[in-house]
């Protein structure tokens, strides 16, 4: 089964956005956990609009599950990673005040950068994963930096899911394959959704596990959090 991991970076936004601790962003990653997730991600950018650099320190310790830290890797995130050494860290080609992901690396172009960074990382034992878009050579360039698993960044397949979901899902599926025949581990994420979910790991039945923050977030508004990842859940299973 596709495992679930919770980007948790929209509470951190809610919480910075008057001060203080509410909501509780320890408690929350805690109940995520206890109602089901099978993983917590954060996603700390250099002005610290949601996650804080503090907050893995705190967060690293209590998480039972697995911890994934994604982002830039510049000076200052490759530092965090090595002091706190997730179970996964995922390669994010973020600039410093992109309000959101919107594109993968280019493999081939930042071969050597990303081989060193990825050779750092897993000399300390930490799995890699680098978000690429589902195109073949970047893939391929994955492969050759060194990284145990690529994420596929999915927005295009949400952007175009209800228009034509066959169409959206299609160079996703040529994507997955080449990953599968180059042994590389396969994660997703970004605008995964209750409504597009299912068919998509239907579709790619040996993806290891998507990262969804907003959208299940906006749904915990709605539906209650362990209700919200109960819902998630069973579109993986």
């Amino acid at each position: 089964m596709t495992r679930l991991s919770v980007n948790v970076n929209k509470i951190a936004t809610l919480r910075n956005a008057r001060g203080g601790n509410q909501p509780d962003l320890v408690a929350f990653v805690a109940n995520c956990e206890r109602y089901g997730a099978q993983g917590i991600t954060v996603h700390p950018r250099p002005d610290e609009r949601h996650i804080r650099y503090s907050d893995v320190e705190i967060l690293r310790p209590l998480i039972k599950t697995e911890f994934n830290i994604e982002g830039n890797p510049t000076p200052q995130f490759i530092e965090l990673v090595l002091k706190f050494k997730p179970d996964q860290v995922t390669l994010v080609p973020d600039d410093p005040y992109q309000l959101t992901s919107d594109h993968g690396w280019d493999t081939i172009a930042n071969h050597a950068f990303l081989f060193e960074v990825i050779d750092r990382f897993k000399r300390e034992g930490i799995r890699t994963s680098v978000f690429v878009d589902p195109i073949e050579k970047y893939i391929v360039g994955a492969q050759a930096v060194g990284a145990d698993r690529v994420e596929l960044y999915t927005e295009s397949y949400a952007a175009h899911y209800s228009l034509n979901r066959e169409n959206a899902i299609a160079p996703f599926l040529d994507a997955a394959r080449i990953a599968h025949e180059l042994k590389i581990g396969l994660n997703a994420g970004h605008d995964l959704s209750l409504e597009n979910l299912k068919y998509f790991c239907q579709q790619i039945p040996f993806i290891e596990e998507v990262s969804i923050g907003h959208a299940l977030i906006s749904d915990a508004l709605y539906y209650g959090l362990e209700n919200t990842i109960q819902l998630y859940l069973r579109q993986l299973a």
